[in-house]
């Protein structure tokens, strides 16, 4: 570890009976980006808290250029030219960019008064720092994630950093977002600034790291150079699992359609859309974040109804309008953003999962029969392997892959014959993200009709027989899975 900026030196952290770190110990070299991986619960976000003096190790120590601390605290951390770059960024929403960007420096200097001449220096110093341009007068609520994210790093940069960790800095990124993530992390390694990026997305870490970390149930599982990696083994160092490649194939063959959209179009957002989904099908719909996709998904489940065009449902005409119109002819929905809109979080695992058939469940005088509840949601954590040792856990105990699947259950536990997904698999792991894929290609093999929508390639790709490929509002190309890549379906969607 010789010339390294930053070591973990056999670093342990437990909190109460759980082992979060164990016996940790890696290396940043200056100027480095270094990828830190791991499925949730790996030990990713304790780690990066010791390193920037939030935790304290139980044991170990942390070394930056030869200085060596038992505990650090989160100005030493610091002061050593350590910066952390949260997923929420750690931003102002009610205050200007140019307010964002000053306010930590006028705190540190311990100023009383404000002086706007000064402030706005400090953030055109900030902003110029990485190229960055952006109205310093705007307020930060009304920007982009991505420009959010750059007002964090270009803070970040005004107090002498050698060192930026960003915690799973993609999540709520485009595809052209995150190139322009990329080219900013490079222009800081041509500063001399090393990056420690956290994630567990496998194309992340081979795009833009040298080296690599994996941690798995709090221990190091493997560590080395990028290039010398391969995805199989990533996959294995993550999980401990090896993932076979698989496509999917439908079982079953029906000539008429489940679903058919003809010439289906709502104002400003997506036009004269045309397709046809049928019994035990998954079709893919993808392309850029405005070119929508989402908005099609939205319009199917009537949550934007659509304005022109028309809906069939097994050959029948419909109107969806409402969810409940949508829900009436058995069609679920999985929400991009599961958090806010698919679960009710603090309640239990098993209100989660029956909720949508209280009325199935309720007997005379609006009594629920905790009988046939019990049975159903046993079914149903059996039968989408819920980890929980007891679903009366409130749902936001679970990890991010498991309250996936309770979304999931929701709407199985409903008897639907069309099931649309927003980005299914966002926010979760490599192991849960295969597991999801296994089950939505077995309920399309018990007759389930599936509509993904999601920007995540590998993930239609594998999981679609048929891929819509939208810009601009409109389809402008329908592929088949087998006899298209990658390569072609992002030539139409750029």
């Amino acid at each position: 570890m010789a010339g390294s900026l930053l070591k973990a030196i056999e670093v342990s952290k437990s909190f109460a009976a759980v082992q979060a770190l164990m016996n940790v110990s890696f290396s940043i070299g200056p100027a480095e980006v270094h990828a830190l991986a791991g499925e949730n619960g790996s030990g990713k976000s304790t780690l990066i808290k010791v390193i920037s003096g939030v935790h304290a190790p139980d044991s170990g120590k942390i070394e930056i250029e030869g200085a060596t601390f038992d505990h650090l605290t989160p100005m030493q951390s610091i002061n050593q030219g350590v910066q952390v770059i949260y997923q929420d960024f750690s931003v102002f929403p009610n205050l200007t960019v140019m307010e964002n960007l000053a306010v930590n420096s006028e705190l540190a200097e311990h100023r009383f008064f404000v002086n706007r001449k000064r402030m706005r220096s400090i953030a055109e110093e900030a902003i110029s720092k990485i190229g960055f341009d952006v109205d310093l007068d705007e307020t930060v609520e009304s920007l982009s994630v991505a420009q959010k994210q750059m007002i964090a790093i270009s803070r970040a940069l005004l107090f002498n950093t050698k060192l930026i960790i960003m915690d799973e800095p993609t999540t709520a990124l485009t595809r052209k977002e995150v190139r322009t993530l990329f080219d900013t992390i490079l222009s800081l390694k041509e500063a001399g600034i090393a990056t420690l990026f956290v994630s567990h997305k496998l194309n992340e870490v081979f795009d833009i790291s040298e080296k690599y970390t994996i941690l798995r149930s709090g221990e190091v599982a493997a560590h080395g150079v990028v290039d010398e990696l391969t995805e199989e083994k990533f996959s294995y160092y993550m999980t401990g699992r090896t993932f076979e490649k698989r496509h999917f194939q439908p079982k079953i063959q029906s000539d008429e359609p489940v679903l058919e959209a003809k010439g289906i179009s709502r104002n400003r957002q997506f036009h004269d859309v045309s397709f046809s989904l049928k019994r035990g099908e998954i079709l893919g719909i993808t392309g850029l974040l405005d070119s929508g996709r989402s908005e099609v998904a939205l319009s199917l489940f009537g949550i934007s109804p659509i304005h022109s065009g028309q809906l069939f449902i097994n050959g029948a005409p419909v109107n969806i309008d409402t969810p409940q119109a949508a829900i009436r002819n058995k069609m679920g929905f999985v929400p991009e953003d599961r958090l806010t809109e698919g679960l009710f979080l603090p309640r239990s695992i098993a209100d989660n999962i029956i909720v949508g058939e209280i009325d199935k469940l309720t007997r005379q005088f609006s009594f629920l029969d905790r009988q046939q509840l019990g049975k159903e949601v046993e079914r149903w954590v059996g039968k989408l392997a819920i980890a929980t040792p007891d679903p009366d856990n409130a749902c936001l105990t679970l990890s991010g892959g498991n309250q996936q699947r309770v979304v999931l259950a929701k709407w199985l536990a409903c008897n639907l014959d069309i099931l649309i997904l927003n980005g299914p698999t966002v926010g979760v792991d490599i192991g849960s993200k295969y597991d999801i894929h296994g089950i939505l290609q077995s309920l399309a093999g018990e007759g389930l009709s599936s509509i993904i929508v999601s920007d995540d390639l590998p993930e239609i790709l594998e999981n679609c027989s048929r891929i819509l490929v939208m810009k601009s509002g409109r389809v402008v190309a329908n592929l088949d899975s087998e006899k298209t890549d990658e390569s072609e379906i992002l030539s139409y969607m750029m």
